[in-house]
């Protein structure tokens, strides 16, 4: 008993063992490798060449965290690289896809050249203006997407001049590579980085900044210098940061304390270490679905010949794009549209929602109306679908319904009641003065 109870204990161990390892497992990821090509001169942008590459990942030097097996016929073997990446920042799920699936993560890996920068909230961690002979290297960025849009990477690897062993020295993530928010919540926008505590510029301090881009218009929303502890002066009213996670655990992310519309938009987290930069974006958009409201109501009592108008506006809602239309739901249960109507633009309030009305003119006698029924005005919009309804009584366009017969009759012989009970009373009242007045005459 004791043996077995043992063996099932090591069984169990041996399977949690092998599921860590194939969930944690680094995949090898197919790449383009871009670069300028060169001899292009002139003030024309400089043409690029692609190349299909391999990035082979591990967690250690020594480590093997994928099949090294030769790479397949279409690959320049120049362009198969060996990667390591300590914080398995690269060995995510979302981009090690099922083998022989079609969807692929996307992948970018671009020459990089380190250099110090000019903008005031980085400018002191590279204050000697000398560069350290680490920089001596081959130097590249990737940019990598994984499956779904559900984890954007940006690395900066440096190798040994002319080798094919990189080390991830810069690693910036977000989770949250698109995100949507009411109107007046807040708003959290992730992203976080890794530094390799080996490097030498681990140490020397770290600068970070987000901006704002929609449409061609951009703005600083927020920057930190990590090195002196200060923020830029241009800086959007709302918009702050964890600190204290920012230092402990490298957590940039952008928390906007309440979203507004004009907070739609890409908004890029840029992290900086002397001479290196890396970033990510991240896709806001704030919906808010709109309120329905129906105009006259009640509505009033329709009879036959007589036409009447009805307006429903939608305000409120943002983004723009909205449907609206019109219901009829009769008597019997049944529904049938009745179009768009007539509607009109939109219209901005001050709050940046937008506003849109529908009209919609009524002639009874076309719509077969019965007895009334229920007028709905329909609202879709990425927000959700809204309705609001209002109650439509018509008289005059049909037989009485057997209800109505039964209560025509009931009134009917109420008042036949009613008149014979007048009429009894008075014949008995005018009986007995006649009577009388015989008695006074004998």
């Amino acid at each position: 008993m004791t043996d077995f109870s043992t063996i099932y204990k090591l069984s169990l161990v041996a399977v949690i063992c092998f599921i860590k390892a194939c969930s944690s497992s680094c995949p090898v990821l197919e790449c383009w490798f871009v670069q300028e090509k060169a001899g292009r001169g002139g003030g024309l942008t400089a043409a690029t060449s692609q190349e299909k590459s391999l990035l082979h990942i591990r967690t250690g030097a020594h480590s093997h965290g994928a099949d090294f097996s030769q790479a397949p016929s279409d690959i320049n073997p120049d362009r198969v690289y060996f990667i390591t990446d300590p914080a398995a920042t690269l060995c995510q799920r979302s981009l090690n896809p099922p083998r022989g699936s079609v969807q692929k993560p996307q992948c970018e890996i671009n020459p990089f050249l380190p250099q110090p920068s000019t903008l005031k909230w980085v400018a002191p961690l590279t204050d000697s203006a000398l560069s350290p002979a680490y920089l001596q290297a081959d130097w590249f960025s990737t940019a990598l997407q994984g499956l779904n849009d559900e984890l954007a990477i940006s690395t900066i690897m440096r190798a040994p001049t002319a080798t094919k062993e990189h080390n991830v020295i810069l690693t910036v993530t977000s989770k949250t590579v698109s995100v949507q928010s009411r109107l007046g919540e807040p708003v959290l926008l992730d992203c976080s980085f890794w530094v390799d505590p080996s490097s030498p510029l681990s140490g020397s301090g770290f600068a970070v900044e987000w901006r704002y881009q929609f449409r061609g218009d951009g703005r600083l929303v927020l920057a930190y210098d990590g090195k002196t502890d200060r923020l830029a002066d241009t800086r959007e009213e709302g918009a702050t940061l964890d600190f204290e996670g920012l230092h402990k655990k490298g957590n940039a992310s952008l928390i906007l304390q309440e979203a507004k519309v004009h907070h739609s938009g890409m908004y890029i987290c840029t992290v900086y270490l002397p001479y290196l930069v890396a970033q990510v974006a991240v896709e806001l958009e704030i919906v808010e679905p709109p309120s329905l409201s129906i105009h006259p109501s009640p509505l009033p009592l329709t009879a036959p010949g007589q036409t009447f108008t009805v307006e429903c506006e939608a305000s409120g809602f943002a983004p723009l794009s909205l449907e609206l239309s019109w219901e009829l739901k009769g008597a019997d249960g049944k529904s049938s549209p009745l179009g768009s109507g007539s509607v009109t633009g939109h219209r901005q309030a001050w709050d940046g929602t937008y506003s849109q009305s529908s009209r919609l003119e009524l002639d009874p006698t076309k719509l077969d109306l019965g007895r009334g029924g229920e007028l709905t005005c329909v609202a879709v919009h990425l927000g959700g679908t809204r309705r609001a309804s209002v109650t439509l009584n018509a008289i005059g366009f049909s037989t009485p319904s057997i209800e109505d017969s039964m209560a025509m009759v009931g009134v009917a012989l109420v008042l036949y009641g009613l008149i014979m009970f007048v009429s009894w009373t008075c014949t008995g009242s005018g009986s007995n003065g006649a009577g009388q007045q015989d008695k006074k005459d004998k």
